[in-house]
């Protein structure tokens, strides 16, 4: 799988450019039927050569799921860990990283996120301290919308992140215009989430054939077709689509091989999703 350097890493570290996320998909209990058809999306996920997982106390039984199929499969070594922060006050965030860290059987995070920018004046230096003390390896901030870009960017402005993660996808493109140019200029890896916008895009394709010119970056569906755009774009460094399917998560997996898209290509991309 193609790989994208963190460019705050003293060793120049690289992370493959399809990861996965967890909302929603790995919110289940603990019986084995329940976990079964996720331990088939990891296997595939690792088979690919993938790294990256995303998760958060937000998103219910996710971090108790990643944590136990992941020793339960022995991939720890071979996992980038990214959980968030996401409460209120000092003394409740160092409570809720101590319990991420828990759940997800992690006596160590690749990297912890301030999630949707919660209290983030308070938690940074909690991050920073965990950084240093190295508990943590790589930190960041996190939005899902928009309206949060310019947020986003004024506080990468005047912190010292690693990491930060948004919204971009084919359908919604305001990051090219300063978030993603910015992170480029200024060494902060992009972690990217709702690649397909929650399903909206494969609605907006419904019925239509892949061009073919699709060939030309070796991309053979309409998944493939939406992440190659992201990551494509050179600021990127990690999309991280949520599935509960081992098939999509095969689907998505191949996105991060072989050709991209270069300019033109991606602006007929636009021009196919809008035409």
């Amino acid at each position: 799988m193609l790989t994208r350097v963190i460019p705050s890493s003293p060793n120049a570290e690289r992370l493959p450019v399809i990861g996965m996320g967890t909302w929603n998909t790995f919110d289940v209990g603990p019986r084995a039927e329940e976990r079964a058809p996720l331990l088939d999306v990891l296997k595939v996920f690792y088979e690919y050569g993938a790294r990256v997982i995303d998760s958060s106390p937000m998103y219910g039984q996710a971090e108790r799921t990643t944590g136990d199929l992941v020793h339960q499969l022995g991939k720890r070594a071979d996992t980038f860990l990214a959980t968030k922060v996401w409460t209120n006050g000092r003394e409740k965030g160092i409570a809720q990283i101590e319990r991420s860290m828990q759940l997800l059987r992690a006596v160590q995070l690749d990297l912890l996120q301030i999630h949707n920018l919660v209290d983030w004046r308070t938690h940074i230096a909690t991050l920073r301290k965990l950084k240093d003390e190295g508990l943590v390896r790589y930190i960041g901030v996190t939005h899902y919308t928009v309206s949060a870009h310019e947020t986003l960017e004024q506080v990468l402005r005047t912190e010292q992140l690693d990491f930060v993660q948004f919204n971009y996808s084919l359908g919604t493109r305001a990051a090219e215009r300063r978030l993603l140019p910015f992170c480029r200029d200024h060494g902060i890896a992009v972690l990217i989430n709702r690649p397909f916008e929650e399903g909206a895009l494969f609605t907006r394709v419904r019925g239509r054939e892949l061009p073919p010119y699709a060939s030309e970056f070796d991309c053979t569906s309409w998944a493939q077709f939406f992440l190659k755009y992201i990551i494509s774009h050179p600021a990127v460094t990690c999309v991280i689509p949520a599935t509960s399917r081992s098939a999509h998560m095969r689907d998505n997996a191949q996105a991060g091989f072989g050709r991209l898209p270069d300019e033109a290509a991606r602006r007929r991309m636009v021009q196919e999703l809008e035409g």
